[in-house]
């Protein structure tokens, strides 16, 4: 019989009815309707932060505030460019240290680890994601900041012919420290998106490279890592997120100074940072800076998104397009094996 033979009332005979249609059309609706909110409420913010900013920026203008160098409140001059600068810093050292650090042990708890061993592995990894900013930032500024204060004494004396990075005292508060307690606090969300990424590769791509004669390095590098990519991107963008947004753990650790540090291991200051610390007792104009930072803080975030988008949209291409190239790139040794 015609599945859509029409039934004495016009409609057919296996259609659904308007009403069983119901929960699907207001599921989605209802989810529209959440995804617009967040989008007006993400607008909301920027509006309402300009307006909170006005003052600031009519008083020292949008170029100037950004990029000025004399955060004096006392005289009622704000330029942001030292907290933009320390910013900036700080998040870019918790990216150099703590991405590869994070893929390394993604890499090792999928494909090295033994079996019985993976879970406790991931869980360790896992609850430093517990433990609170305050803490990173007090363990950092009493036990850890002493401890190689001395050995980047050494590599500040070592590496003074390179301009930021050497020559000068070490302070216990600096941008290196700050760096380093952020790339532990950023490892277990870019190890755990790229943990779930290499997961997902098919067993039939590593069995093929393991077959042609790769060792289990070759294998993870020609197999593993071109599949996840991409993943690894985005872990790496919203790690990066989540260092540019830190607050607690930085305010402790950067040292508070709001001028342009000379070298890496001076003291600094950072958007965040100057927010928590000097809302409370804010009035006028300096109020009016601190949301303009919040809007400048605001702004990057926002930045780093979109990068992050982008990258990892072309690290996908990338990926699809080697997939194609990983055979030709296998011929040597399936030429090896066949000569074998």
């Amino acid at each position: 019989m015609d599945a859509t033979a029409i039934s004495g009332g016009g409609r057919a005979t296996l259609a659904r009815s308007p009403l069983a249609r119901l929960p699907d059309r207001a599921l989605k609706y209802g989810l529209t309707v959440l995804a617009a909110l967040i989008l007006a409420l993400i607008v909301y913010f920027f509006i309402r932060l300009v307006g909170e900013a006005r003052p600031a920026f009519a008083k020292e203008g949008v170029f100037s505030f950004v990029f000025g160098n004399n955060w004096n409140i006392g005289a009622e001059h704000f330029g942001a460019l030292p907290l933009f600068v320390g910013t900036l810093i700080t998040s870019a050292l918790a990216l150099l240290i703590g991405v590869p650090v994070a893929v390394a042990a993604a890499v090792y708890a999928t494909e090295l680890c033994p079996l019985r061993l993976r879970a406790p592995l991931t869980l360790l990894v896992e609850l430093l994601a517990a433990v609170p900013s305050v803490v990173y930032g007090l363990w950092g500024i009493f036990f850890l900041a002493p401890k190689l204060q001395g050995a980047e004494q050494w590599v500040a004396d070592r590496l003074s012919v390179i301009p930021f990075v050497g020559g000068g005292l070490v302070t216990i508060p600096n941008y290196f420290i700050t760096g380093l307690v952020l790339a532990i606090m950023i490892l277990p969300i870019v190890s755990a998106i790229s943990r779930e990424v290499m997961s997902t590769v098919p067993d039939d791509h590593k069995e093929a490279a393991l077959g042609l004669g790769a060792t289990r390095w070759e294998m993870i590098r020609i197999a593993v890592l071109p599949y996840c990519r991409s993943g690894i991107v985005g872990g790496a963008m919203l790690g990066l997120g989540r260092a540019i947004g830190e607050t607690i753990a930085v305010t402790i650790l950067i040292g508070n100074a709001p001028k342009l540090g000379e070298h890496l291991f001076a003291q600094g200051y950072s958007l965040a940072a100057v927010i928590a610390n000097e809302f409370g007792e804010a009035q006028g104009v300096h109020r009016s800076a601190l949301f303009a930072a919040g809007l400048v803080l605001f702004v990057l975030t926002l930045l780093v998104n979109a990068i992050a988008r982008l990258l990892v949209s072309r690290a996908a291409r990338a990926g699809s397009g080697a997939g194609a190239g990983q055979a030709a790139g296998m011929t040597p040794l399936a030429d090896a094996a066949a000569g074998a």
